[in-house]
């Protein structure tokens, strides 16, 4: 059975979009699979608005998407995982492709992303990072993929980590088995990029230029993944 986990603070605007999207791709799949909501903190509904699409809805006070996301690993049904965020949209032939390498013995895995709509910096920098993440065989954390024995034989997220989570996890599995990286896109919000002025983006950059994975252990200075939604 695939669980699929969505990790979710006031998604209001768009989780029914997304949990219905994630059924049916669920449902173009041909196997059993369960649509699993992590309500983090929400204040504006986002779990009864998930709860009406279709989705199981677990309620949590982490407000940290690592330790959101192993809250949904623990509560959910199946012995595989796939992790979306609350404002991406993976089809069927995505997920039957995430299905295909774990049939084929791979531990885990991820996918290239695109944003729907953003700054044209935005499109440009999201090209540079996923190709250099592809090439070096680690993935955003938009759409993951994962075997539960091998997430759980590596301790799942790290929840030292606000940021930057997947990665970590990535390279956990990858001690373990093979880590593919689907060379098909999945399609994410832009909205953070649209939402922030740029002068936000390059203030975090220097952040973690400064900082370095330090920068990443507080939520303080993350806005990017915890400045209120806009969007």
């Amino acid at each position: 059975m695939l669980s699929i986990i969505v990790p979710a603070h006031d998604e209001a605007a768009q989780i029914g979009a997304v949990v219905a999207g994630l059924q049916r791709a669920g449902a173009g799949c041909g196997e059993p699979f369960e649509v699993l909501v992590v309500d983090d903190s929400s204040s504006d509904g986002t779990g009864a608005l998930a709860a009406a699409a279709g989705a199981r809805v677990v309620r949590c006070e982490v407000r940290q998407i690592a330790a959101a996301r192993n809250v949904g690993a623990r509560a959910a049904r199946g012995d595989l995982f796939l992790f979306v965020d609350g404002d991406t949209f993976p089809d069927a032939a995505l997920v039957r492709a995430a299905l295909a390498r774990l049939a084929a013995g791979a531990v885990g895995g991820g996918a290239r992303a695109r944003f729907d709509a953003a700054p044209w910096y935005g499109h440009l920098v999201m090209a540079v990072v996923t190709r250099a993440l592809a090439w070096a065989g680690l993935c955003g954390g938009c759409f993951l993929y994962v075997r539960r024995d091998a997430f759980e034989a590596v301790g799942g997220f790290d929840e030292r980590l606000f940021a930057a989570e997947e990665i970590a996890l990535a390279r956990a599995l990858r001690t373990r088995g093979r880590f593919v990286v689907l060379r098909e896109r999945v399609v994410t919000s832009g909205r953070k990029l649209r939402d922030l002025p740029l002068a936000s983006h390059a203030a975090l950059l220097l952040r973690l230029l400064r900082g370095g994975t330090r920068a990443l252990h507080s939520r303080a200075g993350l806005e990017f993944w915890y400045g209120r939604r806009a969007s």
